[in-house]
């Protein structure tokens, strides 16, 4: 007997079908909730899709798609003011201005779909093939053209059925996921710090010297709701000199996320008597913890370190709650790395809607992502 499979488009999670959280167990992000979040308080430049894919009546698939429409994007990062970032963002402007994402571009890892463990992996990734297909033409006839369709964020070896069903796809890879291991025998942040050779305990040492005056809170709803605009201004200062963006937070996403979440979304403030003056974000995601987005105020944080305290404090809350791993994402690598996470190759997919464009499409990815040039550090004796 062959198995075919089906599939449905949904716009919104009140539709999703009941059954959605049984696939969704191993992974927070693709949960009805987790969704609900990205639903209701996503980018002002973004649209959420999802697609169930069906053995009959079963629910055997689950994916999560973003709609990305730069024309209402202030800015795609305003660090670097050369030739080139020019020519990106013209080229942004007028051939990359409609991006679908199979996945989440707000996170690094693979975040796209989830499959029933019994699943005929090769049909399923057919018939995803025919759902974006189907979603692109929805969008068409909508009056959004899909310029670009990425399909991401997937290690060497999730890649390759894709890369089987997606043919004329360029397999692209950008900044690598910086991922902590939490070792077994780490039951505290001393034993952390032990691990340490002397040259970078010493960094650690002077970083928290330099943390003095600091305070840290863990902030409740009606917290994030009183410094909500502070919160933004201090994202949003960092979001905006990054030297890539394709997107900005709505102002209400973190309170919205601490209201749907709970304890399995943590806020803490940073501050200097009773101003708040940096923030940071962790997601529990089963036995990895999450980093999520960062504010501060850029002239305390060179004369506090703060960032590097902040993944100071991640890594100590972490070990002391048991957890194995901590996904860092991307960007800041080299600091990443010189507290102990250790880089992990991603790869994505790309296609452009127009044949010549597509023809050349190595050569265009080189001006959507910049080239990041660092040196990994190994931090441990």
């Amino acid at each position: 007997m062959t198995t075919t499979y089906s599939f449905q488009i949904y716009k919104n999670t009140s539709s999703l079908p009941l059954e959605w959280n049984l696939l969704a167990v191993d992974n927070i992000f693709l949960t009805r909730e987790y969704l609900e979040v990205l639903e209701n308080s996503c980018p002002v430049n973004m649209t959420c899709h999802f697609i169930g894919l069906f053995e009959e009546t079963k629910l055997v698939g689950i994916v999560l798609t973003q709609f990305l429409f730069a024309e209402k994007l202030e800015s795609f990062g305003e660090r670097d003011k050369c030739l080139k970032t020019s020519v990106r963002n013209f080229a942004l402007k007028n051939f990359a201005s409609h991006v679908l994402f199979v996945g989440n571009n707000m996170l690094t890892g693979q975040n796209a779909f989830i499959f029933d463990e019994n699943i005929k992996e090769a049909k399923a990734v057919k018939t995803l093939h025919k759902a974006i297909n189907q979603l692109k033409k929805d969008l068409k006839e909508s009056g959004k053209k899909v310029h670009i369709t990425s399909i991401k964020d997937f290690t060497a070896k999730e890649i390759e059925p894709l890369q089987a069903e997606f043919k004329n796809n360029y397999t692209f890879s950008t900044q690598p996921n910086m991922v902590f291991e939490i070792r077994e025998n780490w039951k505290n942040e001393q034993d952390y710090i032990d691990a340490l050779s002397k040259k970078y305990r010493d960094q650690y040492k002077r970083a928290r010297k330099k943390s003095e005056g600091i305070t840290k809170q863990q902030l409740s709803l009606s917290d994030i709701k009183r410094y909500e605009d502070v919160l933004y201004e201090l994202y949003f200062h960092v979001a905006k000199n990054a030297p890539f963006n394709t997107f900005f937070l709505a102002r209400n996403h973190f309170s919205f996320f601490k209201e749907i979440m709970g304890e399995n979304f943590l806020l803490y403030g940073y501050f200097i008597e009773e101003k708040l003056i940096g923030f940071n974000t962790l997601i529990k995601n089963g036995t990895t913890m999450d980093t999520y987005f960062l504010g501060y105020d850029e002239s305390v944080q060179r004369e506090k370190m703060l960032y590097l305290n902040m993944l100071y404090d991640m890594i100590a809350y972490s070990i002391k709650k048991g957890f194995k791993e901590i996904v860092f994402a991307r960007t800041a690598l080299e600091i990443k790395s010189s507290v102990g996470a250790k880089p992990i190759k991603m790869y994505g997919l790309i296609t452009h809607s127009n044949a010549l464009i597509n023809h050349n499409i190595s050569r265009f990815f080189n001006y959507l992502e910049p080239k990041t040039e660092w040196q990994e550090r190994n931090p441990f004796k």
